[in-house]
């Protein structure tokens, strides 16, 4: 399918221009807690919801990495962005790399936010029945949130993200995007790549942890950096928006 430009919120009109990408279980609103306290001066994001997922949840597609990517394109074509710096959360961590190698040249530099890494995710076959079934299992989607968050937040918060992830995207997309970023493997397209690159994660998620992010993240990327948030797990943009924040805007301000 040809590729769209996705909606999506502005917030700022800085020089420096940022897409963010958002994870499996988010639309753009995944980004919410941190809004307020962005620097619209110095940067102008963009929030974009992907195919099957929010404003976009009734646009058919194929739904995967090469399609958003194709679509990310084309939204910063559309707004005028010949350079833009990218932030991803989790799935949107390997849709940003795929952003990188669709459109050589006009990334700036990399966030990840307990990013899936370009060669995708292994599962044994217990977590991979979770993850599939999670599809149409309101219960498996709270399991996984709480396992990646150490099992330590508020039911309350457990049920709101769940209700959010069943509202703000289909079932089909949802699956969908579970093979998208668990396998497929394009890693050898940025290796070596010199673009910056910093990879956040949380000491209380489970899948993504930093002895993870040595053997893929670290390795791959010869200018990448990590940052460890010891409160947070697989959900900072929930857990810790105001050190987050702060963490990215420095990073991409120098």
């Amino acid at each position: 399918m040809p590729a769209i430009a996705l909606p999506h919120d502005i917030h700022g009109s800085g020089a420096h221009r940022v897409i963010a990408l958002h994870g499996w279980f988010g639309d753009r609103n995944a980004f919410q807690k941190m809004r307020p306290y962005l620097d619209g001066d110095t940067f102008t994001y963009a929030f974009p919801d992907y195919r099957g997922y929010g404003e976009a949840r009734d646009v058919s597609g194929e739904f995967s990495l090469a399609e958003i990517a194709g679509d990310v394109i084309a939204l910063a074509d559309k707004l005028g962005w010949d350079r833009f710096s990218l932030i991803g959360h989790s799935m949107g961590g390997t849709v940003m790399q795929r952003v990188l190698v669709d459109a050589p040249g006009r990334v700036r530099k990399l966030v990840g936010i307990s990013p899936v890494p370009a060669s995708g995710v292994p599962f044994d076959d217990a977590g991979w029945a979770l993850f599939v079934g999670a599809a149409d299992d309101p219960a498996g989607r709270r399991t996984i949130i709480d396992v990646n968050t150490g099992g330590r937040l508020p039911s309350a918060w457990l049920d709101e993200m769940v209700e959010n992830s069943l509202r703000n995207s289909t079932v089909t997309a949802f699956r969908a995007y579970l093979d998208a970023w668990a396998r497929t493997d394009f890693h050898t397209e940025v290796v070596d790549d010199p673009t910056p690159v910093l990879v956040i994660v949380g000491d209380q998620d489970a899948a993504i942890t930093a002895d993870y992010v040595r053997t893929n993240w670290l390795k791959w990327y010869p200018n990448a950096e990590l940052v460890r948030f010891a409160d947070a797990g697989h959900y900072a943009t929930d857990e810790t928006p105001l050190a987050l924040v702060s963490t990215i805007e420095r990073f991409l301000a120098v």
